[in-house]
């Protein structure tokens, strides 16, 4: 039976040398966090494993303690960005769908600390707004720490755990952490009526987090029957089901239910989800595994890169050799899709970015390339590439030839990068 302690005592059971792993997202144990590093000392050193943290914590943030503490994560913020120069912030490499197995085949943790719904009448609390790797977690910790917080939403899914399998309770009472609905721009919108051209009543959708996917979503609004298997559950899917573009009842895989790892979003959503049984959080380990993906019919995945080389390989995580953000669900979904009858998968990008140059001026530059920047690391191969989508259009590259995907590729960078890119696809040997 789980007993009911203090932050204070919550604290006082880390030890030196501890492996603590933290809940995804809006799933971390906010509470803990935030005064994690008061306890932390010269003698004391501890090591973290985190993913999409939401608050720039003191101890990840402050270089005051990067002799105390290790934070090794599955997903960068941009609060990690910032932090990484101080050298005790590292990345893991992994498909989401395999991180919590695999780097529990590596290092067991000590302690697990997220959040939870209060108990129900029957001993069980709610995961809430997640489970990628919760769960695993929870069963492979030697101490299992549950900040209860009465204003998460209780999902359902896979998502109850029994207070008999849980340490300690720690009551709080915060805000649920919020990812704002951004409204798209212009290059967004012409990026989302492309892909909307492809989506057809019926389908099954996954969508990933920002401007472009919010606005394929906003396209979306005017077809029937679609249906939602997704690593993340936004705003965007709660605003479709409200406008009965998503019904579900075609689904192969979970007809009639929603199906998500992990839900991020505004109050609204999260409003949406409560004691909502049309919505299954299921583990991460099932949800994005590529054979349970090609299990939907007419799957479509929709995710976005930061640069496209000529060849199809999509650098969707790191600007050169500085890790931006994490490879996520996107190679799980992408070739999940590929695998199931009917689907389809895009990579969806600005045509061009501006950098600062050698001067510190801004320069446009194409993201469109001949080859990925020195060290970018690649997200998605050029095996495993579909479809590729900027504003100027869609390259459709399943099955083409170098020569071939080359051109398509060539045909829907900025005008004014287009003879370069020839040139240089010609010097390269890809075309005549």
């Amino acid at each position: 039976m789980a007993q009911s302690i203090t932050l204070d005592h919550a604290l006082r059971l880390v030890q030196d040398g501890d492996h603590i792993v933290a809940g995804m997202a809006a799933s971390e144990g906010r509470a803990f966090f935030e005064r994690l590093h008061e306890i932390l000392s010269d003698e004391r050193h501890v090591s973290i494993d985190n993913c999409l943290p939401l608050k720039a914590y003191p101890f990840m943030v402050d270089d005051a303690y990067v002799d105390q503490i290790t934070v090794n994560s599955w997903f960068f913020s941009g609060d990690l960005r910032k932090a990484f120069k101080h050298g005790n912030i590292h990345y893991i490499p992994n498909h989401l769908h395999l991180a919590g197995s695999k780097r529990i085949q590596h290092i067991s943790p000590d302690i697990y600390v997220g959040n939870a719904t209060p108990p129900d009448k029957h001993g069980y609390v709610s995961l809430s707004l997640g489970n990628v790797y919760e769960k695993a977690m929870i069963k492979a910790a030697k101490t299992v720490i549950l900040e209860v917080n009465p204003n998460l939403p209780r999902t359902f899914g896979d998502v109850e755990v029994h207070v008999d399998d849980i340490d300690y309770l720690v009551d709080v009472d915060y805000p649920v952490p919020e990812l704002p609905d951004l409204a798209p721009n212009e290059k967004d919108e012409k990026i989302g009526a492309l892909i909307a051209d492809y989506i057809h009543d019926g389908d099954t959708i996954q969508l990933g987090i920002g401007g472009i996917p919010n606005a394929v979503a906003n396209a979306l609004h005017e077809k029937k029957d679609l249906g939602v298997h997704t690593e993340m559950l936004t705003t965007g899917f709660m605003k479709l089901y409200q406008a009965g573009a998503i019904t579900n009842t075609k689904k192969t895989l979970h007809p009639g239910k929603m199906v998500a790892a992990f839900a991020l979003g505004t109050q609204e959503l999260y409003a949406f989800l409560d004691n909502n049984p049309g919505i299954s959080i299921l583990n991460g380990a099932y949800v994005n595994d590529p054979f349970v993906i090609a299990q939907n019919d007419n799957q479509v995945s929709i995710n976005t890169t930061l640069q496209v080389d000529l060849a199809g390989q999509c650098a969707s995580e790191s600007i050169g050799s500085t890790q931006f953000s994490g490879t996520g669900g996107q190679s799980d979904t992408a070739t999940g899709a590929q695998k199931a009858l009917g689907g389809r998968s895009f990579i969806a990008l600005y045509s061009t970015a501006m950098v600062k140059g050698a001067d510190g001026t801004r320069v446009e530059t194409s993201k469109i390339v001949p080859t990925l920047l020195p060290g970018a690391f690649v997200t998605l191969s050029r095996n495993d590439v579909d479809h590729v989508v900027t504003e100027y259009g869609v390259a459709e590259l399943r099955g083409t030839s170098l020569s071939e995907r080359t051109k398509r590729l060539i045909a829907i960078a900025h005008p004014k990068f287009r003879d370069d890119l020839t040139r240089e696809a010609k010097k390269m040997g890809y075309i005549r």
